[in-house]
């Protein structure tokens, strides 16, 4: 592919020539595009510091990252795997449902990518899967849970979302 093929969509266009792109929208008027505001570090809501690379993505529409008794109990399932929250990066999907999963995973850089309530097709995943299977895609490894909250009840639901992390996690 030569430098004359290149293709760049309108909105990496628009970043890279903020300054210099003009629309048009008659012969005679020349208008400056509204300026863009870049996606940044600070514009992706996330809680823990990812030092792992391990991406929890959970949905809830009316809280920042998650309820309380949910957090809780993810801290307790990270415990048991060795890890805590500085280790993982939780998102609420809700922030994001303009994003694929490609701009998320690039985002944070993650290899583990455990979904809570988030069929992997919602995600925008090419694939499906069932739910507590161990999916390895695109040099990365995803899980599909139920949501935190029928974990945390459910004894069975909670076993086998165990048995997976120890697949994982190598516990």
């Amino acid at each position: 592919m030569g430098l004359n093929d290149i293709r760049l969509n309108s909105s990496v266009a628009a970043s890279l020539y903020r300054n210099t792109l003009v629309e048009i929208d008659s012969k005679d008027a020349v208008q400056q595009p509204e300026p863009l505001v870049p996606v940044t570090e600070t514009a992706w809501k996330h809680l823990g510091n990812n030092k792992k690379n391990i991406l929890l993505v959970v949905d809830y529409s009316n809280v920042t990252y998650l309820p309380d008794e949910e957090l809780n109990f993810l801290a307790s399932i990270l415990a048991a795997c060795k890890l805590d929250l500085g280790d993982v990066a939780i998102v609420n999907r809700q922030h994001y449902l303009e994003h694929n999963y490609k701009n998320i995973l690039d985002h944070f850089t993650s290899k583990t990518i455990l979904l809570f309530g988030i069929d992997p097709v919602d995600f925008g995943l090419p694939m499906a899967f069932p739910q507590f299977q161990v999916q390895a895609f695109n040099n990365s490894t995803f899980l599909y849970s139920p949501v935190l909250e029928e974990c945390r009840k459910d004894k069975l639901l909670k076993s086998k979302l165990w048995v997976s992390l120890q697949k994982i996690f190598g516990i």
